[in-house]
């Protein structure tokens, strides 16, 4: 039984922020960092031009010093509405209300909050008391792609299902003047915030991205891996660590994830945008070009690492300029763990 994947609806916040507004910041927080130079280069470098922040730069919660209840209190909230958002723009452009939705899954990884994003949204959007819920938290970068792979599993358990999948993040609430490595100045100028809402249904509702089973769903955590790339929560805030290992963690993980994939030939690829590397590196791995990867690319420039709604982002810019009509396609992400989560499908127009 495949699942099909419609186009998802994308929302942003109210605040632009260029990169050289972060890097004027990070001059004006650190003068004396005995690497200022080399940041700045660096930052200037990442493929981000652009992204999109719930909050001033200047807020308490993002370059200020608000402490982490505030800036935790903060982030979740912001993230609910622009999930409310990105769901009721998406229902309404299929013309369905709450009751056409059997199934919730929700993954943020910023803020915390009991009860989660997912009963939130049931009373926000209506839906049924008796919807099905799953509500994944602290996924990260590979949140987006692991929410698809539970969704086919329940459309493929469920025939007829109709699942809204909703992510949010809010990465700017680990923009934190409390960290000064290279690689936390790095964060500064690489995510952005924003929600994303999609459709997972056994019956087409347009053209979209098709999995034929879940056969063609994959995940793996790299062994010995778990401080490759690290949350930390303390009085400060929240922060975001990792180590030099990270660097080569998507091409350690690449040999495993080409065994699974086999003989086939891929068309078109939907690639977590962590960074130019990570695109590039998982491009040659799967015998894709830069065309090939083209709204990975732009995404990172215009908006930045948007963590879980990256995958989301990028199929909605795909269906703007859409592959050929069975074309095999990957979908990628990887996460803090280190996780790779990946969908094997074909564009069905």
């Amino acid at each position: 039984m495949p699942a099909y994947i419609a186009r998802p609806t994308t929302v942003f916040p109210a605040h632009k922020i260029t990169t050289g507004e972060i890097a004027d910041d990070i001059g004006a927080h650190h003068p004396g960092h005995p690497r200022l130079a080399a940041i700045l280069r660096i930052v200037a470098n990442t493929g981000v031009r652009s992204r999109y922040f719930t909050r001033p730069l200047d807020a308490p919660t993002v370059s200020g010093n608000a402490g982490v209840a505030e800036r935790g209190t903060t982030a979740f909230g912001d993230a609910v509405d622009m999930a409310e958002r990105a769901a009721h723009g998406l229902l309404g452009t299929y013309g369905l209300g709450p009751g056409d939705v059997d199934a919730i899954i929700t993954t943020h990884s910023t803020g915390w909050a009991v009860p989660n994003m997912d009963i939130h949204l049931l009373d926000r959007l209506g839906l049924r008391p008796g919807v099905r819920r799953i509500a994944l938290t602290s996924l990260a970068c590979a949140g987006g792609a692991q929410a698809l792979i539970r969704a086919v599993d329940m459309v493929t358990a469920r025939p007829g299902s109709t699942v809204l999948v909703v992510a949010a993040e809010v990465i700017s609430a680990v923009y934190s003047h409390e960290d000064d490595a290279v690689e936390h100045m790095i964060y500064k100028a690489l995510f952005g915030d924003s929600a994303a809402a999609v459709l997972v249904t056994s019956e087409p509702l347009g053209p979209g991205f098709r999995v034929d089973s879940p056969a063609g769903t994959y995940e793996h955590v790299l062994p010995q891996s778990l401080t490759r790339y690290a949350g930390r929560v303390d009085h400060t805030g929240f922060h975001f660590d990792s180590t030099k290992e990270a660097l080569s963690a998507a091409d350690d993980v690449l040999p495993d994830l080409l065994a699974w994939l086999g003989p086939s030939v891929v068309g078109f690829g939907v690639i977590h945008p962590g960074s130019a590397r990570i695109i590039s590196d998982t491009a040659s791995a799967l015998g894709l070009d830069a065309h090939d990867t083209r709204h990975s690319t732009a995404t990172l420039r215009d908006e930045g690492n948007l963590g879980a709604v990256s995958v989301l982002r990028i199929l909605e810019r795909t269906h703007a300029e859409p592959p050929h009509d069975g074309a095999t396609g990957v979908m990628v992400a990887y996460g803090p763990g280190f996780a790779t989560a990946a969908l094997r499908g074909t564009w069905t127009a």
